[in-house]
């Protein structure tokens, strides 16, 4: 049964794979557009290109991708930490702040679902100016990425107690 779900924890990574060859291509786009084009529409006495567009798609790209990105480097255990203090604790005290740290990105995660969704079904009557898109889709990035957060602060919960993944390392690690 693991096997054949194993490609469902692939899917963020597939999407900030994607979004950040979105992102890289709007950029480039963008100069273009604004650099090059721009001149030649000048030089030539052509009309102008629109290229607004090109900074909405930036923007959504950013969001979904900040997001995402949060909850995979708490699966990942690669956030900002300072260990100092942990390293010196007994194992199992160090078990539990571990543990509590995972129930309150947990929480943390939930507050960010709970009150991105809020946001996105008050913003669900506007669209941007540019792609014409439904705001809520925007707001829903957070939603995504909190529920995210809620499993990866289950999974990595899982890891402190069981003493696997990166979050297990930090378990094993430090003064006993």
């Amino acid at each position: 049964m693991r096997g054949r779900l194993s490609w469902i924890g692939a899917i963020p990574h597939v999407v900030i794979t994607v979004l950040m060859i979105v992102v890289t291509v709007d950029m480039l786009v963008g100069v273009f557009l604004r650099y090059v084009m721009t001149w030649i529409s000048a030089t030539f006495d052509l009309p102008t290109i629109r290229f607004f567009w090109v900074e909405e798609v930036g923007e959504w790209s950013l969001a979904w991708m900040s997001f995402i990105g949060a909850a995979l480097g708490i699966r990942r255990g690669v956030h900002f930490a300072v260990h100092l203090v942990l390293d010196r604790m007994p194992r199992a005290l160090r078990r539990s702040v571990l543990a509590a740290q995972c129930l309150l990105i947990v929480v943390f995660g939930a507050l960010i679902s709970f009150f991105g969704w809020q946001v996105a079904e008050l913003n669900s009557q506007s669209f941007s100016p540019a792609l014409v898109l439904n705001l809520r889709w925007l707001y829903l990035s957070s939603v995504a990425g909190g529920m995210l957060m809620i499993v990866y602060g289950f999974i990595t919960l899982g890891d402190v107690m069981t003493g696997r993944g990166p979050w297990g390392e930090l378990v094993k690690g430090g003064a006993d």
